[in-house]
């Protein structure tokens, strides 16, 4: 009951052109596509700025005690 057949995919494709047009899914397409990338890019920046923020430091690099 829980599982989708290759024919209710192929329904619910058609169902998706028809409301959307064949015109406007690929540029929603591409709009989710620039979106991931922007995404993709802030986590780099993101992740650059906190090892600028907190070094990595090893051990043996620590003062003894």
């Amino acid at each position: 009951m829980g599982s989708f057949s290759v024919f209710h995919w192929v329904v619910v494709l058609a169902v998706v052109l028809l409301v959307f047009g064949t015109k406007r899914l690929p540029q929603a397409m591409g709009d989710i596509a620039r979106g991931m990338k922007q995404f993709r890019t802030g986590l780099k920046e993101d992740s650059a700025e906190t090892q600028l923020a907190h070094p990595t430091v090893s051990p043996a690099e620590l003062p003894r005690q």
